[in-house]
């Protein structure tokens, strides 16, 4: 769909479109813009641009449709299916969009998340434990350690004493429940509004253990300049540490992703933190 059809596909949904503006956020290849209305306002618009692209984005439509008008999911203006699928959502520019993080926005994001546990699954969700291996990660490192120790973050000898504690503590980790979970919690997936917490990008959707969007949030709030994972949630199991650590400890060191190049970098970013964090709860040494 050239920029003539998305201005075409939108001004069906929403009337006369005075101008389109990119939006340069997130790490997926969707097409990304806000659009300016002749008569006044703006929607946020998302288009696919692959088939990759294009399932996800029908995901995302499905999980907004099923969750309809709770807080935290954003108001769906439009939707036009095909090739390359639009999705067209109010326009949030204008919110609060994190980093920096203080204590009120962190308790916002904990409140919304033990609202979407709590919110009901949609029907044909998948299951965490349905999903890759619980250990996973760590077995991939502990088979083919060179990309992860190109990363400069333990070395050989750290590792081969951490690993058979981090694969046993992964393998263990508790991801089975039935809560709802986003899946994919990071900051660039985040708003505020009135004080309450926004979640947007809902493509990985499932039913488990609601502690693991918590879990997989932590290590990117302290990478942004928040607080340590203990001092957000002491009780985190540390299971599901080993497990986050190990997600990204096989992904940071491979190489870059032609259509996502700031992928690699943030798997880093955050394996800079869950490590050390899984090795704390752990009661291993320091990485070194």
């Amino acid at each position: 769909m050239t920029e003539v059809g998305v201005i075409e596909a939108l001004e069906s949904m929403v009337g006369p479109v005075d101008h389109l503006d990119p939006v340069d956020r997130g790490y997926a290849h969707n097409n990304r813009m806000v659009a300016t209305l002749r008569g006044g306002g703006s929607v946020f618009a998302k288009q696919a641009v692959d088939e990759l692209t294009a399932k996800w984005l029908r995901r995302e439509h499905r999980m907004y449709e099923a969750l309809g008008d709770r807080s935290f999911v954003p108001a769906v203006v439009g939707w036009a299916d095909g090739e390359r699928p639009l999705l067209v959502l109010e326009d949030l520019s204008g919110a609060t969009w994190p980093p920096p993080w203080d204590s009120a926005l962190i308790d916002a994001v904990l409140t919304m998340l033990g609202e979407v546990a709590a919110s009901g699954r949609p029907e044909g969700l998948p299951r965490l434990v349905d999903g890759e291996r619980a250990d996973e990660g760590w077995h991939q490192v502990e088979a083919d350690p060179a990309a992860f120790l190109s990363l400069g973050l333990c070395d050989a000898r750290w590792l081969e004493e951490a690993a058979p504690v981090l694969c046993r503590a992964a393998a263990a980790a508790p991801r089975a429940g039935d809560d709802l979970v986003h899946g994919d919690v990071r900051s660039d997936n985040l708003c505020f509004r009135s004080g309450g917490a926004v979640l947007f990008d809902w493509n990985f959707g499932a039913v488990g253990n609601a502690e693991f969007d918590v879990a997989f949030w932590l290590p990117s709030l302290a990478a942004e300049g928040g607080p340590p994972p203990e001092v957000v949630r002491a009780d985190c199991p540390a299971e599901l540490a080993a497990y986050v650590s190990g997600f990204f400890a096989c992904r940071a060191g491979g190489p870059d992703i032609p259509h996502a190049p700031l992928v690699r970098r943030v798997q880093r970013q955050q394996l800079e933190t869950a490590l050390p964090w899984a090795a704390r709860l752990l009661g291993l040494p320091e990485p070194g």
